[in-house]
């Protein structure tokens, strides 16, 4: 008999332009006495009118969260034994910020309950106790981790996930007027970490009815926005977010592919940042996503859009090694992208190859 996959979604979602304003009506009712929501802010946002508009109440505390590099299980596990130290018990983390920061906030949301470090939890379904209240308000669209039951992190030895039914956010937040000042290249690369995921998960094995669903709608608005569209406008910020929404569930229910799997290994070893690292691998994936990497290639072209190259030149082998690994133990993606065989199809001498191009 099949097994079905039940997964957890998140609680609750609001959208809309200036729903961020109902922030302190929404947090109101999970706020325990004495105890602080803590404002977890993407450092981007120090002195801007964003950090002036937080609801904050009694001893909350905003905290500008460092994302210059993707998350740590050293900052998780430093941040949550801050909060510990000085305050003991907290009523919540909300995340603001890209796909790092609520990342960030997902897991000190569950190092708050749960013993030892990040590290011990990177992985699939190894977190035991829900973590403390979670909110997520993406300040950027396109990453999915306002509704993944992932949040990824550096680790000691692998760029992995804390995958479980614990880690979605309880809220999420998706105000569109929040994306409006996004940096251009930041904007693109963040929307074709969306549009990847589309590509990889509509060709996929694990594919079905219910992520095809969102994949496709996500994959419409990515092409709308990215080839259609000729001036960047309110109508492109509320799209894309929803096409993040969209695409963050396709991949709930099925997987991502290749250009995830292998660009875990450059973020890994060159902290090379994600959205970035999916556009260094998706230009050389003609082999495996034909029609979506021409497709891509004419997003960046009209998009005006650099793409890095020669970033691995001059790499010894030890350090290549290091990204292989990282690479091959993305088990389920790779499963997803070529099917159960996928070792045969993708052996350690092929990828060394493919990362030497990058």
């Amino acid at each position: 008999m099949a097994q079905f996959r039940n997964f957890k979604m998140v609680s609750y979602v609001v959208y809309g332009r200036g729903s961020f304003n109902q922030l302190d009506e929404i947090l109101a009712p999970n706020r325990k006495a004495n105890a602080p929501m803590i404002f977890l802010v993407d450092h981007f946002f120090q002195n801007k009118p964003l950090v002036n508009r937080i609801p904050l109440r009694g001893n909350d505390k905003i905290l500008l969260a460092d994302v210059s590099y993707e998350p740590k299980t050293t900052y998780v596990d430093e941040l949550a034994q801050q909060l510990k130290d000085e305050f003991g018990n907290i009523s919540g983390i909300i995340g603001i910020g890209g796909g790092s920061v609520m990342d960030l906030a997902k897991a000190v949301s569950l190092m708050m309950n749960n013993p030892g470090s990040s590290a011990d939890y990177q992985g699939w379904d190894l977190v035991k106790n829900p973590g403390v209240y979670k909110a997520g308000i993406p300040t950027l669209s396109g990453t999915g981790a306002e509704v993944s039951r992932t949040c990824v992190l550096t680790g000691p030895t692998k760029k992995l996930g804390m995958n479980s039914d614990f880690t979605p956010f309880d809220q999420i937040i998706l105000d569109p007027e929040l994306t409006a000042n996004a940096p251009s290249n930041q904007r693109f690369y963040t929307g074709m970490d969306c549009y990847i995921h589309c590509i990889e998960s509509l060709q996929g094995t694990f594919l079905n009815e219910f992520s095809k669903s969102y994949g496709e709608k996500a994959l419409e608005l990515c092409q709308y926005i990215f080839l259609e569209k000729n001036a960047w406008d309110d109508e492109c910020d509320d799209k894309l977010m929803m096409a993040s929404y969209a695409g963050g569930m396709s991949i709930a229910y099925s997987q991502v592919g290749v250009a995830h799997a292998v660009s875990y290994g450059l973020s890994y070893l060159l902290g090379t940042r994600h959205g970035i690292g999916n556009c260094i691998v998706m230009n050389h994936l003609e082999e495996y996503y034909p029609k979506g990497v021409a497709e891509f290639k004419r997003m960046v072209e009209k998009n005006k859009i650099d793409i890095p190259s020669g970033i691995c030149k001059g790499l010894t082998d030890e350090q290549f090694e290091a990204m292989i690994n990282v690479s091959m133990g993305m088990k389920p993606l790779w499963e997803n992208a070529l099917g159960k065989d996928w070792e045969k199809i993708m052996t350690r001498e092929k990828l060394r190859l493919l990362y030497e191009k990058f």
